[in-house]
C-alpha cells in the first residue's frame, strides 16, 4: 500500500486515531444492524415511532415542508423498488418466456425476489427519516412553500405511480407478497 492512502493509515504507515475511531464506529453500527435483522416487527415499530416524532416536530415548528415532501418522494421510490421484481419481465426479449409465478399444480415454485429486499427497504427508510430530522435543525432547509400544493402533488404522484405499478403487476402476473410454497391437498 502507498503512504497516506484512504484506508485510515497515517503518513508513517500506522493507523490514525481518527481512522481507527470511525472504523470501530462502523463495526459497532454494523453489529447492531446484524443483531436487529431477525426482528422485523420491532425494526418497523421503531421506524414508525421515528416517523411520528418527525411529523410532530414538523407540525410544531410549522415549517420544513419541502424536506417532508422530499422524504415522501424518497419513501415512494423505495416502496416501488420494494414491490418490483429483481428481474423486470418487461425488459426480457420474449414476454411469454419471462419468469412468472406458478399457476398450476405441477409447475415449479419460484419465490418472488424483490429489487429492494425488506431489510434494505427498512434501513434506507429509517436513514431517510433520521436525515430529514437532522435537516429540521437547520434554518437553511426551511424553504417557504405553500404546503397544500405539495400535498396535492404528492397524492397525484402516488396515485399515478401506484396505478402504473399495479398495471405492471397484472400484465406480468406477479404478486410481490409470497408466503412460501402452496400445498395442494387431494380431495377424498
Amino acid at each position: 500500500m502507498s503512504e497516506g492512502d484512504s484506508s485510515g493509515e497515517s503518513i508513517h504507515g500506522k493507523p490514525s486515531v481518527i481512522g481507527s475511531f470511525f472504523t470501530r464506529l462502523g463495526q459497532i453500527y454494523q453489529s447492531w444492524l446484524d443483531k436487529s435483522t431477525p426482528f422485523s416487527a420491532v425494526r418497523w415499530a421503531v421506524t414508525l415511532i421515528l416517523t411520528a416524532i418527525y411529523m410532530i416536530r414538523v407540525y410544531i415548528l410549522q415549517g420544513w415542508y419541502i424536506v417532508t415532501y422530499a422524504l415522501g418522494i424518497y419513501h415512494l421510490n423505495l416502496f416501488i423498488a420494494f414491490l418490483s421484481p429483481k428481474v423486470d419481465p418487461s425488459l426480457l426479449d420474449d414476454p411469454d418466456e419471462g419468469p412468472s409465478l406458478p399457476t398450476k399444480q405441477n409447475e415449479e415454485f419460484r419465490p418472488f425476489i424483490r429489487r429492494l429486499p425488506e431489510f434494505k427497504f427498512w434501513h434506507s427508510a429509517t436513514k431517510g427519516i433520521v436525515i430529514a430530522m437532522i435537516c429540521t435543525f437547520f434554518e437553511a432547509f426551511n424553504v417557504p412553500v405553500f404546503w397544500p400544493i405539495l400535498v396535492m402533488y404528492f397524492i397525484m404522484l402516488f396515485c399515478i405511480t401506484m396505478k402504473r405499478q399495479i398495471k405492471h403487476m397484472i400484465k406480468y402476473r406477479y404478486l410481490p407478497f409470497t408466503h412460501g410454497k402452496r400445498i395442494y391437498r387431494e380431495e377424498t
